[in-house]
């Protein structure tokens, strides 16, 4: 069968392994990659496509998705493991397949976030500043000891569960989870499950790990950061959504967070995977996040190691395979039952 693929917000290291996968499988001439993301206004570029490759800030909404089937598009793909930017229920009405590569490492978000943990803990980015500039005074560097500490992981699913098994080898005092559905991997870790209230409450360090749903969107916000500790550590991989920005910069001015990491950012996708190092910047919020030295913000690069771009591009093109063969697949994504998704657990 020919299958043609428009794959939008295509970035350079594509070319190491998902677009040669894809122009393997489908054929040099039917594979059209674009920088731009997906949206109203760049919709009709993927052409007469049968699928299009989307990424974390590609927009697929009812608009989107309607002129993506009245030009012949069949298939979503997409390359990562959320699915918040796509209307399933719109997509599911028009007879289009979403499918998605739920585990492409989920090693490599966990990892991360500990790494992000770390580097803002023990000052690190402010240490090798000062390093670089010849300026070895250890002075303000002081950070803490993670071992003996109460761990907060909210979200327990490939990530969180992952995350959480790192964390517990650092020796905390008490490691807590908090998940509408409960990990029996986790529970058998020695991990805690309370309800969001008390994981807000208890945690010295909190690492979100839960997908973006409405039931999820800020569930960082100014009411979960009242409950907090003074000096809480947060750390955010997953999505940006989950966190009220401005919350944020109202509870590092009252000195209420003690330090933040963040690879994701809610309003990212003007700036996130783009040199916007000659522009004048327009986001007060975030302009405000960095001026923060007890800040750290990446641009969204938590999944981004050689394994994981090899099984990404595995994944999709068998996610291709599968639908041209009217394979049913585990990778297909539905409309999301309305539940609440990090409901307290009992």
């Amino acid at each position: 069968m020919s299958f043609s693929v428009t794959v939008f917000s295509h970035q350079k290291y594509d070319n190491n392994f998902l677009i040669p996968a894809l122009k393997l499988h489908c054929g040099e001439a039917k594979v059209k990659t674009l920088p731009i993301a997906l949206s109203t206004d760049t919709v009709e570029l993927a052409g007469s496509s049968d699928a299009v490759c989307l990424f974390v800030n590609d927009i697929a909404d009812k608009d989107v998705l309607t002129k993506l089937n009245a030009a012949g598009c069949k298939l979503i793909l997409l390359r990562n493991a959320g699915f918040n930017n796509v209307d399933l229920e719109v997509a599911g009405e028009l007879g289009m397949s979403v499918r998605r590569v739920p585990a492409y490492s989920p090693y490599a978000v966990a990892e991360m976030a500990v790494a992000l943990l770390l580097a803002v803990v023990r000052k690190i980015p402010k240490a090798y500043n000062r390093v670089r500039e010849h300026n070895f005074s250890i002075s303000g560097l002081e950070g803490f000891d993670i071992r003996g500490k109460k761990i907060g992981i909210l979200g327990t699913g490939n990530i969180g569960k992952i995350a959480a098994g790192i964390l517990k080898g650092f020796g905390p005092s008490r490691l807590m989870g908090h998940d509408a559905y409960p990990s029996d991997e986790c529970k058998a870790m020695g991990l805690e499950y309370v309800s969001l209230e008390e994981l807000c409450q208890e945690s010295d360090i909190i690492s979100i790990h839960v997908p973006l749903f409405p039931s999820t969107y800020h569930i960082i916000g100014k009411e979960t950061l009242a409950m907090m500790k003074p000096n809480v550590v947060i750390i955010n991989t997953s999505r940006g959504g989950l966190v009220d920005a401005e919350a944020l910069v109202d509870a590092l001015k009252k000195n209420k967070i003690g330090g933040l990491a963040m690879d994701v950012y809610e309003h990212e996708s003007s700036f996130f995977f783009h040199d916007c190092s000659d522009q004048v910047f327009g986001d007060d919020v975030l302009s405000r996040l960095l001026s923060f030295n007890n800040v750290i913000i990446t641009a969204h690069q938590a999944f981004l190691t050689k394994e994981a771009l090899e099984q990404i591009s595995l994944t999709t093109v068998q996610n291709i395979i599968d639908f041209s063969e009217n394979t049913s697949s585990r990778n297909e994504v539905k409309p999301v039952p309305k539940i609440d998704a990090v409901s307290p657990t009992k």
